[in-house]
Order: C-alpha cells, then structure tokens, then sequence
C-alpha cells in the first residue's frame, strides 16, 4: 500500500520523500534492481542495490524460475505473498502475464492451505486486523492518513474460510487474497484496496492450542455482542470513508445472509460467497444451455447446499427465467433444493424462512418411491425428479456419486453437473468421475482448478466457474460509478456480461467460459455493464461520460513509472 509521502504528478511522474533503506522497504513503491542510474542517484540507493540495473521483464523471468523450483502449493504461495509484499509492481505484473499458472497460487485452491498456516508464515502487516478487545480503538485504527485514499474493503471473520471452515484470524489470507485479484484481474489500484478480518475468536481448537497462532485466543464471540462489535465496525466505514465499496467474504451462512440484507442499503456493499456465486454459476449455466438447446426457463435444477450460496444461486436463476416469461411461483417450481435434512419440503425439518419460496409441496412428493418421506435424499430427487441441472455448494466431498450421476446420465443427452466447492478437497466430485460416470456427455463447471480430463482418451479441457470471473470486474464498474449500492440488477448484469462472452456463443464445442489469460478483458466488459445498470437504475454518482473517465482512470497497469524527489 502506498504511503502518505506519494504522490503522482499530472505526466505520470511519482513525487515521493522516501528514500534509501525506506524506499526500498515501500513495497507499493519498490524496483528492486530496476532503479535506473538517475533515480539511485536522487534516492540514495547506490551501495543498497546492486550495481546491475535490470529490468522488470528481467524480474519476471528470475521469479518464474524460482517459482518453478519449489516443490509444494504452500511452499509457491509463500513465495508470491512475500513478492506481494517486497515489490507490488513486480507481484501484479508477475500474475497478469501468467495468469493461469498463479491464480490457484495466491487464490482457491492454495490459499485455504496458506489460511489454515497463516500464522505460521506472517511476516509482514497487510490490511487491518480489528479484534474484540480493540472495540473501543477502531475509529483510533481507521484514521491513520495511510487510509485516506481506500475506495474498496473486503472483510472475512474467518469463520467460514472456503470448505475449510473456521480458520480464525488465519481468515486474513482471504481478504488479502481478493483484493490482490481486484488489482491483477481488473487493474483497481492496490493503494484504493485494503483487507480487513474482523478477529472474534475462534472456535478451532487446533488454532486455540497452537503456540503460534497470531490472533485472539479466545473463544468466538457470538450473539448481541459480536452484531454489535460489526454494528460498531460498519458505522466506523461509513464514518471513514462514506463511499466506499465493502465486500463481505467468507462469513457463517446464516450471518453471511443477514448481514448483507441488514446493511445493503446502508452503504454500498455486496457478499462474493451470495451474489459473485451466483453470478459467475449464472453466467456458466446460461453458456451451457447454448450447448443443450433447452431454453433456461425449461431447466430443471437440483442444488445441493441450500445456504447463503446455494439460495443465492437459484435467486438469481430464477431471476433470469422470470425474464424469460415464468411467473416468480413458476420460476420457483423449476428448482429442488437440497439441504441438510434432504429435499426442502414445506413444513419440513429446519426449513428456513428465506427457503420457504424453494420448499416443494407435500403433495408434489406424496407418490415418489423413497426410504424416508422426511428426509429425501439427493439420489432419490435425482430419480423422482429427473433434474437437467446439478449444481452443488454444499462443502461435501464425494456428495455427487457414481449413482447420482448416472441416474442424471438417463434423465438427460447432456446432463449440467457444476460441483462448485472448493478448495479441491472438497469438491462434490472429480470432473474425471463425472465424465466417466456420464459417458463423457456431461457439460462441466468446477468451483475449483482441475487438470484436463479424459474422454476415450482425448483430453477435455474443465472449466473453472470461479467468482473471479466476476467479483473484480463488478467491483470496477462499482467504484468507477460512484454507486450508492449495489443492486440485483447490477448482479445480474455481471452475469449477462460473462455470458455474453463465452466461446459457446461461436462454437457449441467450445469452453463453456473464455480463457483465464483473457480474465482483464472479461472484467472490463463485465465492470461497465455493471457501471451501465448502476447509472440505468439512477444509482450512480456520475453521469455516463463520467462513468467512463473514471473506469479508464481506475485501472492501473502493472509497469515501474518514473520518480522524482520530493520535497
């Protein structure tokens, strides 16, 4: 994050009082060997560097071989969090030319690894750790000059970390993970993002007896006093910074939920887990019915996991067959949802209220051959109900057997199958099992990275559906905007975007979503129809020439510009 004593110039000049040991320490600011002769001259910096002037295509090559010599996933996301924190320039334009190889690095599915040993490898502060004894000093926290220029937030609790679950204050790998995606995938500035974790304890007995655990050892905190320690956080953003874009990421389900309904039209804010899910799984399934022929509105969808994600997903899918025709109730009635207790029925066994428009009828299922009328299980909704489409959010591993696949194989020539947990481990099933199980006939979205797999031994490519698809980009077209908040309308209008650019649009035997390389271009695409609805719906605080000024001057490139002294 840049500090205080930077400025850039109207000629892309940066003016900075730092200098020697301090400059080179400001990784926002840091070239390492690339500091010509001129700056080493002004700055100090002869004797702290080597004599070698590189550049920082040089600097690329020397990191992708190191990278390249370290054994384990861990091990390379270590190696990219201290580049992270060593010379920003470099780490950003390190990932932008080899995207594919270090999105699983620094995001799913590595970074649930660097969570669970994020006490073990910290080194260096990045974002604000807000713990529960601390209440009293977050307004003391927020005002420190070095915040004055943040446009953006994601903030974790820790508590729900990927499929993982609660990781505590190792929870931070996540907020510092997004916001690095929102500058290497959609360009935003690192000086506009800053992570948060908010450290109300844990309930992880593992982290609790570890000597070297970094956060808060103490038991969570729950009930009146954890809403009002987010209340007392929430109020202190506003307070700080009244525009700001604030992403909640990784919360418990239920308070995942409630938190964005409570606080949605009380600044401009958004849930990735909710709304970027859904929106990428949209975007994915709306390729995917290009493939099948079968119009959306006629798809028939079993979700697994009927959470904060899994509601969100077949709100949106909903949505969507609701503009193709379908009353809300018909709508509705295209979906099984499947949860702990088996089929959402009404009346049924832990039925929440906001599930209660997904809950089939009594009488729908009266006549289904089942072993247990109260808890209707996966394979048997499969069976009865012929889905088209199986999505899964349910953390599982394993949930989308052999016979639940097969049985989709029957009811359909091309059987949607989207297992969508993540990391990897808990994936509700391998896309090599899916093919095999399908006959190879299954169109294919993974939450998480998957090699190739194979069909009568020829490789098929799996596509990711991963929210990075979406959430930089619907970040960019958000503060770019200026908008108050963030509406359904915008979600759905970033998913349309993804659609809109899928290779199945050309070629129904192509990839399901573009190429990860081209993800910049996706974000862009995806940030001005998002930026397009906000102005649409009056949300946005500039009008359309605006819009556009401030999306080109949001997105930054990752190059070393010139400094001069200052001061």
């Amino acid at each position: 994050m840049m500090n205080k004593p930077a400025q850039s110039s109207a000629d892309g000049v940066i003016k900075t009082r730092l200098a020697g040991y301090d400059l080179l320490n400001n990784s926002r600011l840091n070239k390492g060997t690339a500091f010509p002769e001129r700056e080493r001259d002004a700055f100090a910096l002869h004797g702290l560097l080597p004599p070698h002037i590189g550049t920082l295509e040089d600097q690329r090559e020397r990191r992708q071989m190191g990278l390249a010599e370290l054994p384990t996933p861990l091990e390379k996301y270590e190696f990219m969090r201290n580049l992270q924190d060593t010379n920003e320039t470099l780490f950003y334009s390190f990932i932008t030319h080899n995207i594919e190889e270090t999105l699983p690095i620094v995001y799913t599915p590595t970074v649930g690894e660097g969570c669970e040993k994020f006490s073990e490898i910290w080194r260096k502060p990045r974002g604000v750790f807000l713990s529960y004894p601390n209440k009293g000093r977050i307004r003391q926290i927020f005002s420190d000059a070095r915040y004055d220029g943040i446009k953006c937030i994601v903030v974790s609790d820790g508590e729900r970390i990927l499929g993982l679950g609660d990781q505590g204050a190792g929870g931070m790998g996540i907020p510092i993970g997004k916001m690095a995606l929102y500058t290497a995938l959609a360009g935003i500035p690192p000086e506009y993002c800053l992570p948060m974790l908010l450290d109300v304890g844990t309930d992880n007995e593992e982290r609790l007896n570890d000597p070297l655990y970094i956060g808060w050892r103490n038991k969570r905190i729950r009930g009146a006093e954890y809403d009002d320690f987010v209340d007392s956080f929430v109020a202190e953003v506003k307070r700080r910074w009244p525009r700001v874009l604030l992403q909640w990421e990784d919360f418990a389900g239920v308070n995942a939920a409630r938190f964005l309904e409570r606080y949605r039209n009380q600044l401009c804010t958004f849930n990735d887990d909710i709304q970027g899910t859904a929106a990428v799984a949209t975007g994915t399934l709306l390729s995917a019915v290009t493939v099948t022929g079968m119009p959306l509105k006629e798809q028939r969808i079993a979700v697994l996991g009927f959470g904060g994600a899994g509601l969100g997903i077949s709100q949106l899918i909903a949505a969507e067959m609701e503009d193709e025709g379908l009353s809300g109730q018909e709508a509705h009635e295209r979906f099984y949802a499947v949860d702990r207790y088996g089929l959402l029925v009404e009346g049924g066994k832990g039925l929440r209220r906001e599930q209660e428009p997904y809950a089939r009828k009594r009488s729908e299922v009266a006549g289904w051959k089942v072993s247990n009328p109260v808890e209707i299980s996966l394979l048997e909704v499969v069976r009865e109900a012929k889905p088209t489409v199986l999505i899964g959010v349910s953390g599982q591993p394993g949930a989308f057997t052999e016979e639940v696949v097969r049985a989709m194989a029957e009811n359909t020539a091309r059987p949607i199958i989207f297992p969508l947990s993540n990391p990897t481990s808990r994936a509700e099933a391998t896309p090599q099992d899916i093919l095999d199980w399908s006959e190879g006939r299954a169109l294919i979205g993974t939450g998480s990275p998957f090699g190739p797999a194979k069909v009568n031994g020829k490789e098929v490519h799996i596509d990711q559906t991963n929210n990075s698809y979406i959430f930089p980009g619907l970040a960019l077209g958000i503060i770019s905007s200026r908008a108050r908040h963030v509406s359904d309308a915008m979600i759905k209008a970033s998913a349309r975007a993804l659609a809109e650019l899928c290779p199945t649009r050309q070629d129904k035997r192509a990839s399901l979503l573009p190429a990860l390389s081209s993800i910049r271009a996706v974000s862009l695409a995806v940030a001005r129809a998002v930026g397009k609805q906000a102005l649409k719906e009056g949300l946005a605080g500039v009008d359309e020439a605006g819009f556009e000024a401030e999306l080109a001057a949001n997105v930054w490139e990752p190059v070393y510009q010139d400094y001069e002294r200052a001061g």
